[in-house]
């Protein structure tokens, strides 16, 4: 994990100024990995204060667009954004509760997967999401495989 300082450091040496929102984004992200972009929102306000919607927008395109920050888009979920960048890892993502966990690459080397046919392209990445239920939501009860408003949404890491 990152410190302040050092964090200060990387928006420096990606071009970026250093900024109160880009500090308090960069801070979400470590301590609540795989967040959507309105956990960021309300992640940012409950430190900062009065921020807008679209200044975290901006922040999180900046910081994805530098490399500081990389946004997944697993299907039919929002963008969500995390600081583990640049090592080919994957995803497992739950199909009831939307939990996502990181899921290094098994063989250690980029693009992680072997294609049939490149077409000519210089393939240097490979991007998986595996899909399940996580093991909150394999021991709970679930009816109609829908989150529902009384169930527990975790991120990795928690119980």
């Amino acid at each position: 994990m990152l410190t302040t300082e050092e964090q200060a450091d990387a928006l420096r040496a990606a071009g970026l100024r250093v900024t109160s929102p880009r500090l308090a984004v960069l801070r979400a992200l470590r301590h609540t990995p795989h967040a959507d972009t309105d956990t960021v929102i309300r992640l940012v306000r409950a430190e900062l204060g009065t921020v807008s919607a679209q200044a975290v927008y901006n922040v999180l395109g900046a910081l994805a667009l530098s490399g500081l920050v990389r946004r997944i888009e697993p299907a039919g979920s929002p963008a969500r954004y995390e600081l583990r960048v640049g090592d080919n890892h994957h995803h497992a993502v739950c199909r009831q509760c939307g939990a996502t966990t990181d899921i290094d690459c098994a063989v250690k080397r980029r693009p992680c997967l072997t294609p049939s046919e490149t077409h000519g392209y210089l393939l240097d990445e490979a991007e998986v999401t595996f899909w399940g239920l996580c093991p909150a939501c394999q021991a709970s009860p679930s009816t109609n495989g829908s989150s529902g408003p009384n169930h527990p949404r975790h991120q990795e890491g928690e119980p």
